[in-house]
């Protein structure tokens, strides 16, 4: 059984082998920072923290949150705004990485990310696991960079490269 430490060397290590796949580059601080790697995604850098998820029957659960050992006990603290710009997460379980926007994971202790439809059939305010697979949601974020032929009608008609949580 794994500890704490190694399932999140395994989580960033997989999180960074999926980037480089992605012909994303990835890079480490150097010093101890809020976030785990860099993503550069070509003009914009993505800081992300990485983050071991479990599944729980239906739904992958991501904790959104940071646990360490202080003098009196564990001290645990949720991710404030400007701290990252993005959660990542790898479940083992389901041999999957995902990537959360930060107005799903700052401030909040954990995410939850439904696999299949719900016995009772709900079918509001649940986030579907496909929606934040790391692959597809960071190909449609590379890609969109690639289209600099097409940035001054962009620009005409208000859009953007990426969506607003990147920025």
């Amino acid at each position: 059984m794994l500890t704490t430490n190694q399932k999140g060397a395994v989580a960033e290590a997989k999180i960074a082998a999926a980037a480089v796949e992605l012909g994303i580059g990835v890079l480490r601080p150097l010093a101890d920072e809020r976030y785990d790697l860099v993503l550069d995604l070509r003009p914009r850098l993505l800081r992300v923290q990485c983050k071991w998820a479990v599944r729980r029957g239906q739904v992958v659960v991501v904790t959104c949150r940071t646990n360490r050992r202080g003098p009196g006990g564990f001290i645990r603290r949720t991710y404030e705004a400007g701290e990252i710009d993005a959660i990542a997460a790898y479940c083992a379980e389901v041999g999957q990485c995902y990537i959360l926007p930060p107005e799903m994971s700052v401030g909040t202790t954990a995410v939850q990310l439904r696999l299949s439809p719900a016995l009772n059939n709900q079918r509001a305010g649940i986030n579907w696991a496909r929606d934040f697979e790391f692959a597809a949601r960071l190909s449609r974020l590379k890609g969109a960079h690639s289209s600099v032929g097409r940035a001054s009608r962009w620009h005409r008609e208000g859009r953007r490269f990426e969506p607003g949580w990147v920025h």
